[in-house]
């Protein structure tokens, strides 16, 4: 067996990147092990832009781990030199009542977060991307934008190998056994010993945490790209992130046109289809890119006209699509992070820093009730 670690984190996609890099720089002996490699195509953390927003509608709580997570990111990029965050402000559109625009607000009352209530004339003026109905209104966050996801995930593997760590690609775990010492790890190459284990593998989290195998269910996701009749509405300055809510049909979320390939659009969840994790993602059909079309025709006439391309990713859902970040029930030397339920990318830069804290200290002071599990599962759990 190699030599002991502090700590050895399995999974290196968005998630386990942050907490291989954070154990490090404390100067723990650390060791990260990846099934395939960095933001993969069957990962959670791939397609060039992921949502960031500080007013959050989902749930109030999750605004201090925002602020917390906008600071690391911002120290991520002046360690890399590099530009991971991109403010562009995110539009939160819909009915005044509905839940993303009330959600928002209340979020934003709470937190005393700068906001611009938009209404319809105001949205065409500003913004003329976007084709409200009579009724709707924008709600401007001016300090959301998206993050890079593959920057990010290979920024954090540089700087956790430049921090000592030890990094492995290409190499599955197939057991943990956890003890009152440590955990032994066992790869299809290898046999580790740490002290502690953070599991972090995504849609393949049952597989090593088997308490979860009826509640994390991970399903395809779809997104398209498209080029702009009007190149013009479709740039950043003038057409901001957003997330439309569609009531019965659920919420889209969109990026401008970014990269070469145009706008970005997809639906949350999109048709929360289940899929095997170990099986390659079902390949973009016809009745994925109507979906989307038909948004992007109804919702973005001028920006997002000529769909360029589509591709699937993966969300891992919980039954609450609240994010789940504890040590398992009766093993206290394993750590684990999954579930985050397609909203969890933006809080890479700070479940990694709990994630580290949970696995070398014990506990964090980072607020983290809200993901335990107890808080999902009941005292049963254990």
């Amino acid at each position: 067996m190699s030599a002991e670690f502090d700590v050895a984190v399995i999974g290196l996609g968005a998630m386990g990147s942050a907490a291989v890099s954070f154990a490090a720089a404390r100067g723990a002996k650390a060791i990260g092990i990846e099934a395939h490699f960095p933001a993969h195509a069957l990962s959670s953390s791939h397609g060039d832009s992921r949502l960031i927003r500080l007013g959050y509608f989902e749930d109030p709580s999750y605004v201090p781990l925002l602020k917390r997570a906008y600071h690391n990111w911002r120290s991520l990029e002046a360690r890399l030199r590099a530009e991971i965050l991109t403010v562009t402000g995110v539009l939160q559109i819909g009915a005044s009542d509905s839940k993303i625009v009330s959600g928002t607000r209340a979020s934003c009352d709470m937190h005393g977060l700068p906001h611009e209530i938009l209404d319809r004339d105001a949205m065409k003026r500003r913004f003329p991307a976007f084709a409200l109905e009579e009724g709707e209104i924008g709600l401007l966050d001016p300090q959301g934008g998206y993050v890079r996801p593959e920057a990010a995930i290979m920024g954090y593997l540089k700087l956790a190998a430049e921090d000592g760590a030890v990094l492995h690609f290409g190499e599955r775990v197939v057991s943990i056994d956890p003890d009152e010492t440590g955990v032994t790890v066992v790869s299809t190459t290898g046999r580790y010993r740490a002290r502690k284990v953070i599991v972090a593998t995504g849609a393949w989290i049952a597989e090593l945490v088997p308490q979860l195998k009826a509640h994390a269910q991970p399903i395809r996701q779809v997104v398209a790209w498209y080029q702009p009749k009007d190149g013009f509405v479709a740039e950043p300055q003038r057409m901001p992130c957003f997330l439309r809510d569609e009531g019965d049909e659920g919420s889209y979320f969109g990026f401008p046109a970014i990269g070469v390939d145009g706008v970005k659009i997809g639906r949350h969840a999109h048709f929360r289809e289940p899929i095997d994790p170990t099986l390659p993602n079902p390949p973009v059909n016809d009745t994925d890119t109507d979906l989307l079309d038909g948004f992007a025709r109804k919702r973005l006439p001028d920006a997002a006209s000529f769909r360029v391309r589509a591709t699937t990713c993966r969300y891992t859902m919980l039954p609450s699509e609240d994010f789940l970040i504890d040590t398992v029930p009766g093993q206290p030397n394993v750590v684990m992070s999954s579930a985050c339920s397609g909203h969890g990318f933006k809080f890479t830069s700070v479940v990694g820093e709990i994630l580290a804290d949970l696995a070398l200290e014990g506990g964090s002071r980072l607020p983290t009730a809200l993901f335990s599990f107890e808080r999902h599962f009941g005292r049963q759990s254990a």
